[in-house]
């Protein structure tokens, strides 16, 4: 069993011409996490390398559901609306407790969406065929209580792909992973035979600063300034977002930021003036996500909304998502 397997990550595009040729799931708005099932114990670890077993006792259930096989397994740590409907804002209340209480696991109850497979019974499958690894995972039968093993759609069932299609946008879902049928599993690579198509666009950005807010959010957060990473890894300033904050996230939001304040700008460049006055400096270590429209001429986010913070991405590896 090895101990700590990168996931492998899928690059932002279009759906593939050559449809046929892959898988197609659900995108599943939720958290990354690998988990070690072994002699009647669980470990989940995210994508950063954090040890979240404590946060999700729920995962607890595949130790039931493989007593007698080790395994490595790859999905999503998800929490649903009241009408089934994945929930990045639901998720939040779970993501940053430790030890959650009985209380919160009943109000925020979380399910482990598993697909794929990268290690099974001391074997390493990761040269196997996407479609074989998810052929071994479904002989797994994960389908029980919190645990869920949803199946791939094959890409040359030409109708029911924009049936699924639609359904996504209709039901404000965030999109569809493609997956090619003989994709290989590469821990830690981000690659382009895992595709994301995306019914909205979303960015990861990095907070290097803030601005207090006014009137009802007098003393606490007004809005983030955000940046991404060039490939030179240098943070350059995105832009701000303003809107899209619960008053749990701006509470959150304020007691982290204090903390992680600095007297100058984390960015590269000059910020302009009029979001650099009155600006709070913080060290870039707190990686979110955001919705908006579109990128402008100049490379700022236009009409971002707040999706919520990503403590399993690692600041440094946010960039700059292509335009699809």
């Amino acid at each position: 069993m090895p101990e700590n397997i990168q996931p492998m990550l899928a690059t932002t595009g279009e759906l593939p011409d050559d449809v046929a040729r892959w898988a197609l799931e659900v995108k599943w708005d939720g958290v990354r996490a690998l988990v070690y099932v072994a002699g009647g114990r669980v470990r989940a670890v995210g994508r950063r390398g954090i040890d979240a077993t404590s946060r999700y006792p729920e995962l607890q259930a595949l130790a039931d559901l493989l007593p007698d096989q080790s395994a490595v397994i790859d999905g999503e740590i998800v929490a649903f609306d009241s009408e089934g409907r994945p929930s990045f804002e639901r998720l939040q209340h779970r993501m940053h407790m430790s030890h959650p209480d009985t209380r919160l696991i009943r109000q925020v109850p979380v399910h482990y969406v598993a697909f794929d497979l990268p290690h099974l019974s001391g074997h390493a499958l990761y040269d196997l065929p996407y479609q074989e690894r998810r052929a071994l995972l479904d002989g797994l039968e994960l389908a029980a209580g919190p645990i869920e093993a949803p199946p791939y759609l094959h890409g040359g069932e030409v109708e029911q792909v924009r049936e699924l299609q639609d359904y996504t946008r209709e039901q404000g879902l965030e999109g569809l992973i493609a997956k090619r049928l003989d994709s290989p599993y590469r821990p830690g690579r981000r690659v382009d035979f895992w595709r994301k198509v995306k019914n909205f666009r979303t960015q990861d950005v990095v907070i290097g600063g803030w601005k207090a807010g006014k009137g009802r959010r007098e003393g606490g957060v007004g809005s983030l300034l955000l940046g991404v990473y060039d490939d030179r890894g240098s943070l350059r300033f995105v832009g701000h977002v303003g809107t899209g904050f619960t008053d749990v996230d701006l509470d959150d939001l304020h007691k982290r930021l204090v903390a992680l304040e600095r007297p100058d700008s984390p960015y590269e460049g000059e910020v302009p003036r009029e979001h650099a006055r009155h600006a709070s400096w913080v060290d870039p270590s707190l990686a979110g996500e955001v919705e908006f429209s579109r990128w402008t001429r100049d490379g700022m986010l236009l009409h971002a909304s707040w999706r919520g913070l990503r403590p399993e991405i690692p600041p440094q590896e946010v960039r700059r998502e292509p335009s699809g």
